[in-house]
């Protein structure tokens, strides 16, 4: 077997080499899918979105149930409530997303036309990833395999995050 494809050579580890594969394999995917994913809803109709954003959006659209601030942070694993702030007061100008007040609490909403947004973002990654992508039953489990490795090593990293914050 080759040289391991990393972005940074000095972190490799003899006992992981794979380690560091990953990592520049999670870099170049994650910039991929934040690229894919404004250029779907650019393509739907909402241009000048952040990856951040598109992601807000999708999630208070989420099972049509309001959303509060912390709530928000904590299912997308977002320590830093200011940028989820952020997006929310963004989408809410453009109209896609409403918050309401209950009591102390606010919570979020898509509405009507974030739905619409949604929807024919939904349509075109259909056509666009979806169709391009002709999943076989064999590749649609090593998709849920990996989905599954990724939500634990995701675990581990902030894991690790905690330790070297304590460090």
């Amino acid at each position: 077997m080759g040289k391991p494809i990393v972005s940074s050579a000095h972190l490799v580890s003899p006992r992981s080499a794979e380690m560091s594969e990953f990592e520049f394999g999670l870099i170049v995917s994650g910039n991929a899918f934040n690229r894919w994913i404004v250029h779907c809803m650019s393509a739907a109709g909402l241009k000048e979105l952040t990856p951040l954003d598109v992601l807000v959006l999708h999630h208070v659209t989420h099972r049509a149930r309001d959303k509060r601030l912390g709530d928000i942070c904590f299912i997308m694993n977002v320590e830093d409530t200011h940028l989820i702030n952020y997006s929310l007061k963004k989408l809410q100008s453009l109209g896609v997303v409403a918050s309401r007040k209950n009591g102390k609490e606010v919570t979020y909403a898509a509405t009507a036309s974030g739905q619409k947004y949604v929807e024919r973002y939904r349509d075109i990654r259909e056509s666009c990833l979806i169709d391009a992508l002709n999943a076989d039953d064999g590749l649609n489990r090593d998709i849920g395999e990996l989905a599954r490795l990724l939500r634990v090593l995701s675990g581990m990293y902030d894991q690790a995050a905690r330790a070297a914050a304590s460090l």
